[in-house]
């Protein structure tokens, strides 16, 4: 089995330890991997509060996907710092309030514009900028990002769902484009999990309890780590010759055939369903 001891990654997306990242960020320390974590602006002392909390606490990095010059920068850090890396998580999305819960009709455009760049953008802007680190691995680089069963309209998720949805796009073309300097990039389709972001959909609870009704293998709303063994996999050597993929840990709950069938506020109806 190959080990992650001794292996540099970068963590985004930690804001408390309720995060999938921070649960990744955990689990790779404990395979004896070194990682660094970003975070901005008045996040960033949330997520150092976070870091703290990890077995080994690591440094936090400034990095806001918005402004194009954080993602040199950062580049230019690592370089200095390890002169190689060996994988990225990225774990950054951002819906404006009024592209979620049901507002999908009436999303201004500047709004929906800005949650692409976040959400889906970023992701090529990242591995671009940290493409000549990654490449420098000697087993190749990875690039993991978070994505959701982007299949299926996610009555609430609205323009979230889209966002996963071009997340999905970009990672393939990045897939194809970083293949040839042996960089991997892949996704982890994750189930609903309790956390700041999730909390942030208004149908959150709905989803989650359809999951937790019909996925195959069960599914616990509350337990990240259902999902941090994808995240360990893809940024391992186990997956070296995997690119292009989501990876699926949802309990299943993506095989079924039908669809989560959200009532709409108030009706107490499920439609849709298995």
């Amino acid at each position: 089995m190959p080990t992650l001891a001794g292996r540099r990654y970068l963590i985004t997306g930690v804001l408390n330890d309720e995060s999938i990242a921070w649960h990744a960020a955990a689990a790779l320390q404990k395979e004896g991997a070194e990682i660094v974590l970003t975070s901005f602006g008045r996040a960033a002392r949330i997520t150092r509060k976070a870091a703290g909390l990890l077995p080994v606490r690591p440094d936090v990095l400034e990095l806001d996907v918005t402004r194009d010059e954080g993602f040199a920068a950062l580049a230019d850090e690592l370089d200095r710092r390890w002169g190689r890396l060996d994988g990225v998580l990225h774990s950054i999305a951002h819906a404006p309030p009024d592209a979620l819960g049901r507002a999908f009709l009436t999303t201004p455009p500047d709004s929906a514009l800005a949650g692409f760049r976040t959400s889906a953008y970023s992701l090529q802007q990242l591995s671009a900028a940290l493409a000549p680190l990654l490449a420098r691995c000697e087993h190749g680089g990875s690039v993991v990002g978070m994505t959701v069963d982007s299949a299926r309209a996610l009555p609430g998720y609205d323009w979230m769902g889209v966002y996963k949805t071009a997340l999905e796009a970009v990672a393939r073309y990045l897939a194809c484009y970083l293949g040839p300097s042996a960089i991997r990039v892949n996704l982890v389709a994750a189930g609903p999990v309790e956390s700041v972001s999730g909390r942030g959909v208004s149908t959150f609870d709905d989803i989650a309890e359809y999951y937790e009704r019909w996925a195959p293998l069960g599914w616990d709303r509350t337990d990240p780590g259902r999902i941090v063994g994808a995240v360990l996999f893809l940024l391992s050597d186990l997956a070296r010759w995997s690119t292009g993929q989501v990876l699926h840990a949802d309990g299943g709950m993506h095989a079924l055939a039908g669809g989560i069938g959200v009532p709409p506020a108030g009706t107490g109806r499920h439609e849709g369903g298995i």
